[in-house]
């Protein structure tokens, strides 16, 4: 099987984004005092900052919450994928520029469209110095086939039949129908393999502070104190001898208040974060003379995630008349602080990872200007409902509490009535999975993002009977369903331009913007990987002092 690579900066992509985006603005200036800003030019976006060259005991970094598991299978998120991505590898791996190349699977070979055969890599050790293992691997694909299986990445194993050991090291995954995601996600954490016997011995304990883990990365965990920290330390027996991180520890805070968070990066408490959202103190950070502010490639989105096909925003209408109020520019430089790109589409240029010139010229059809009168025009169709749309907005959190703003006054604009409600950061997650914590919810703001570059990995959450599809929109379901199974790049680039289209008119999702990673880093250290690859591959091990 031949692996796609992204197309991030490509010359094709740098126009499309130059003519349909808005809101332009130019690099950071330490001496201004005014929002952040971005240079939109996306080939300046980092995948890599300068490794470090000296060995450093300890370096402190920050997580906007505490894991609730370490355990692959419910690392959907990103303080647990920021955390495991140093320690549990994946069959396949996510390079900075965000292509894939070869994991513990030295070789994938693809006989025919279902059916993928790995060959485990030889002398990979687990941290208990235990050898990888054909079973370990089927074992680790084996727990998320099912519909009895509590994997966090079901959406992934939804047409795998079985993962079977079929060599000393080999294994044979079959699926019951083609389904091109499913290689591509052997590059996240769904493709994480750990320790069989650790997992048998510790049962539901497995992956938490009252149980083990194991894996094969270069760190591994040396103490998990619950509601402290998580310190992972140098596995010095990894497999990988081309590998040596300089930095002996990684110890992990649990900051969730960005003042806080702002504060301990500013003072030299912490030595760096991962922002899935700029902070309201992201300029205070670029005048520091302390730390350096880095803008990553990246698949993440800015999105408000409808609920519900009886809620407020289950009319269609009522999504496209509030999608046609909002100003995405204002949003992205006010509340981004500039550090966002107005987003006309669900999946963004980011994602192109094959017939990139076909997905630039569809991308040309869509705008993101604002248009009252035919939003006013829509909530009268729709019989100009009184009740509020409840939206959840994520506590300790500036650019949810902005956006909410943004969107209310939107909704206003034009007779419709938004309210809020405000859900910890650490209860936020259970939105994605958990329809009781969505009860009484209309809508809730998400960064969410693609898995590896196919806009289909994005477009595929609108099938209805996905996860991610929170109001069962059905309308692109033929459509998605020949695109899953079509491995022809060029014909299914066509369906999922035509699924696009159909997304982007009825809006189960509503788009709003396009976030680059944010990452802050002392000046102390440098090496960390700034891209979107830091949530699936080892991103610490080029972390090292400074001279």
């Amino acid at each position: 099987m031949v692996l796609r690579k992204t197309a991030i900066g490509s010359a094709a992509t740098l126009a499309v984004a130059a003519l349909a985006l808005a809101g332009c603005a130019g690099p950071a200036d330490k001496g201004d005092s005014g929002p952040a800003s971005l240079d939109l030019d996306l080939s300046k976006l980092a995948t890599t900052t300068p490794a470090g060259t000296e060995p450093i005991d300890e370096v402190k970094w920050n997580l906007p919450y505490e894991p609730s598991s370490l355990d692959p299978i419910f690392a959907w998120n990103y303080a647990e994928n920021t955390a495991t991505a140093n320690l549990c590898e994946s069959l396949l791996r996510m390079k900075p520029d965000l292509s894939l190349e070869p994991g513990l699977a030295e070789k994938v070979e693809q006989p025919d469209d279902t059916t993928y055969v790995y060959t485990i890599r030889e002398g990979v050790t687990f941290w208990d110095g235990n050898p990888l293992t054909a079973e370990d691997v089927a074992f680790s694909l084996q727990r998320q086939i099912g519909p009895d299986s509590s994997t966090y990445w079901s959406d992934y194993f939804s047409n795998v039949a079985s993962a079977e050991v079929t060599g000393p090291l080999e294994v044979t995954v079959t699926l019951s129908e083609p389904d091109v995601l499913f290689a591509q996600a052997m590059g996240s954490a769904a493709g994480a393999i750990v320790e069989r016997a650790a997992v048998e011995a510790d049962g539901d304990a497995f992956g938490t502070p009252k149980g083990n883990l194991q894996c094969t990365g270069p760190y591994k965990v040396a103490k998990w104190d619950s509601g402290k920290s998580l310190v992972i330390e140098r596995n010095d027996a990894y497999w990988n001898a081309e590998v040596k991180p300089l930095a002996k520890q990684i110890a992990f805070s649990f900051i969730a208040d960005e003042s806080t968070a702002i504060n301990a990066l500013s003072t030299g408490d912490v030595d760096g974060q991962f922002f899935y959202l700029p902070p309201a103190g992201l300029s205070q950070l670029q005048k520091s003379d302390n730390v350096t502010t880095t803008f990553g490639e990246s698949f993440v989105f800015w999105t408000l995630a409808p609920i519900g096909k009886d809620g407020g925003l289950g009319d269609e209408k009522i999504r496209q008349a509030l999608s046609l109020a909002i100003d995405r520019t204002q949003l992205a430089q006010v509340v981004f602080q500039g550090a966002a790109i107005p987003a006309p589409t669900i999946a963004g240029p980011a994602t192109w990872g094959y017939e990139e010139d076909s997905f630039a010229s569809a991308f040309e059809e869509f705008g993101v200007e604002a248009d009252l009168e035919a939003a006013k025009s829509l909530v009268e169709e729709a019989g100009s409902p009184k009740e509020p749309i409840v939206l959840a907005v994520q506590g300790s959190s500036a650019v949810h509490e902005q956006t909410a703003s943004v969107i209310q006054a939107a909704g206003q604009s034009i007779g419709l009535n938004v309210e809020t409600k405000v859900i910890p950061v650490e209860q936020f997650g259970n939105l994605y999975f958990d329809p009781a914590a969505r009860e009484g919810l209309d809508g809730f703001f998400t960064t969410n993002y693609a898995d590896f570059a196919d806009p289909l990995g994005v477009y595929s959450f609108f099938e209805s009977t996905n996860s991610h599809d929170y109001i069962g929109w059905d309308g692109a379901d033929a459509e998605i369903s020949k695109a899953l199974q079509t491995t022809d790049d060029v014909e299914r680039a066509e369906l999922v331009i035509d699924i696009q289209k159909k997304v982007t008119e009825a809006l189960p999702w509503i788009p709003l913007a396009y976030e680059p990673t944010t990452m802050i880093q002392s000046t102390r250290i440098s090496g960390a990987v700034p891209s979107f690859a830091y949530l699936y591959a080892p991103w610490a091990v080029s972390i090292g002092g400074t001279e």
